[in-house]
């Protein structure tokens, strides 16, 4: 590449050299406004929130409302409302994958830090960017969407910096606070103590004197070999896979200077006259928290060493504390079976104060610092926290229980039970690489994930999900048997859009590549095969499925459509579907 300096008028020559290191990386398409991910763009908000520290104009918040929080009981209070704090440099799209698995359970809040994310970096005054600063912010947006006079309660999930922000929130002896008398539990993900920020102070004050232009200079280089590069490798791992390589280099493009140094600055342990007044959470502000808490570390992360799991939970005081039986609704020790007199679903308990318990433990290699959004380490991850809620906060908190309350009449679910029951509950192959399904029902007692797991595990090795809705069953139970589990939402009647037909490939493509080396090394046999539903499995999932046989497997608009009604009779039933699909693929553009 030949760089004139007429390309950059006006310029010092470090600053040329760093767009010139930067014009060789295409970061343009990680803008976070182009990559939000579908979940979180139809569930976020641009708001404005005033502190007694600094306003901030354009904050993004995610929220999501529990789909059938107005089913469910609401007393003494609604089911608890969870709340993801991401760490430095970080933003709400790293939580994706954890909230495609957990919004099905609880109504879910997330926010993008000032200058995180699609945040506006706005105010810029370093005082706005404090620990004590953020964590009065995040009460703020928690106050403004938690059900305080129903009484409900919040759990928060922190990553990295995100937990400090959180074992803040959650401390009793925060003066002037009141959020942590509604903190019912806390899950902290590569938690970080005063001590590991101790460690990087002094790295981080002499980096803090360098000027931003300089600063980006050295992340310039620190890039440099993209999803090769030493900026990936310390937070995934030499050896993680594309994908999570991918999102790591992502999320590093998006991570702004000035917000990493300012937040950064203000997470500093005073240290000297003029230094951050107001530091992170030491091993004496985790001591101080009486609540469940969960930790999880990853044993290959560089960036926070997992040893701080252990500090952590020696100064919580761990001790082995069996599970509280009342918060399953089971107080009959003779009776484990969850249902009353009626065949009704017993209500757990939920607790106010629910007792202290400290549950800690370290994903074994390779999980490193993105544990939270690998592909490996996800589903794993979304299981503990799930499990870790329903048993020590809440039973309210546990899919399955919400799914036997919720069909108290076994109409809810579907919408039309007896269509649904007439459905073959799983097609023939279909092109070498699908199987057609119709939704699972956790109450069903021949298409639920347990039966499902016995009759189709063998061949069926992953599910997508493309129904718009949470599922009718507890993925759980697909992931406890072996079979992966995916969410990718589409609406109902409507032909899924150039951008859905697209992610679907990839994810498709991502899926049988994954298949192929668990293929080896789980030595499958042949006809092992992807299977997809909507709510029947007719239209949606045969558009979708028929996409992919055009576009990788060499089939026309055609013989895609007549190879899925074959395997799976009537085949797609609407018929501007299948007009769509021919339309599509008959190579006729419309001119504006």
């Amino acid at each position: 590449m030949t760089v004139q300096r007429s390309h950059f008028p006006d310029r010092s020559p470090v600053s040329t050299l760093v767009d010139f290191i930067t014009s060789g990386m295409d970061d343009s398409r990680y803008d976070a406004r182009l990559t939000d991910p579908p979940l979180i763009e139809r569930n976020s908000s641009i708001k404005s929130y005033t502190t007694s520290r600094a306003t901030y104009p354009k904050v993004r918040v995610f929220y999501r409302r529990h789909q059938h929080a107005d089913n469910l009981p609401t007393s003494p209070a609604p089911i608890p409302l969870l709340v993801f704090i991401h760490g430095l440099g970080g933003s709400v799209a790293q939580f994706n994958a954890l909230l495609t698995s957990l919004t099905p359970i609880a109504s879910c809040l997330a926010v993008d830090l000032p200058g995180c994310g699609i945040s506006e970096f706005e105010p810029r005054d370093w005082p706005a960017y404090t620990t004590n600063a953020l964590v009065e912010l995040l009460e703020k947006v928690i106050e403004d969407h938690r059900d305080a006079p129903a009484g409900q309660g919040v759990v928060l999930i922190g990553h990295s910096m995100g937990t400090s922000l959180a074992a803040l929130l959650a401390n009793p002896r925060r003066p002037k606070a009141e959020l942590h008398k509604h903190v019912l539990g806390l899950v902290a993900i590569c938690p970080t103590t005063g001590e590991s920020l101790e460690v990087w102070g002094r790295w981080l004050r002499a980096a803090l004197c360098i000027p931003d232009f300089l600063f980006d200079l050295w992340r310039a280089f620190d890039r440099l070999g993209g999803l090769e590069s030493p900026s990936v490798h310390r937070f995934v791992g030499k050896n993680a896979d594309a994908e999570t390589k991918r999102l790591q280099y992502m999320f590093n493009c998006q991570s702004r200077t000035p917000v990493f140094r300012r937040m950064a600055w203000g997470a500093l342990p005073a240290r000297g006259k003029g230094m951050a007044p107001e530091g992170t959470a030491t091993l004496e502000t985790w001591a101080g928290l009486d609540l469940p808490v969960f930790l999880v570390g990853g044993e290959d992360d560089q960036v926070v060493s997992p040893a701080d799991v252990d500090k952590i939970a020696s100064a919580l005081g761990k001790k082995e504390i069996s599970p509280d039986p009342d918060m399953n609704g089971v107080t009959d020790s003779s009776d484990d079976s969850g249902d009353d007199a009626n065949g009704t679903a017993r209500i757990p308990a939920l607790p106010r104060h629910p007792r202290k318990v400290v549950i800690s433990t370290k994903l074994p290699s390779p999980a490193g610092h993105g544990l939270l959004y690998a592909q490996p380490t996800v589903p794993v991850l979304a299981g503990l926290i799930s499990d870790f809620l329903s048993t020590h906060v809440t039973g309210r908190l546990s899919l399955g229980w919400q799914l036997q309350y919720l069909c108290k009449d076994g109409k809810w679910d579907v919408k039309n039970l007896e269509k649904w029951r007439n459905v073959a509950p799983v097609s023939g192959p279909i092109g070498g690489v699908f199987r057609a399904i119709k939704t699972l029902r956790e109450v069903d007692e021949e298409h639920c994930p347990r039966v499902f797991v016995e009759k189709w595990g063998g061949i069926i090795k992953d599910v997508i999900d493309i129904s718009h809705d949470n599922p009718v069953y507890d993925p759980r139970g697909l992931e406890q048997g072996g079979i992966r589990y995916h969410k990718f939402p589409t609406l109902s009647k409507v032909p899924p859009n150039d951008a859905e037909i697209r992610e679907f490939i990839d994810l498709v493509d991502k899926i049988r590549t994954d298949q192929k080396q668990r293929a080896q090394a789980e030595v499958w046999g042949d006809g092992y095969a992807i299977g997809v539903h909507c709510h029947y499995g007719f239209n949606r999932t045969g558009f979708l499925i028929a996409c992919y046989l055009v576009e990788r497997c060499g089939f026309t608009a055609k013989e895609a459509i007549e190879a899925f009604a074959k395997a799976r009779p009537n085949g797609i039933r609407h018929e501007h579907f299948r007009d769509r699909l021919h339309v599509r693929y008959s190579g006729v553009k419309s001119e504006a």
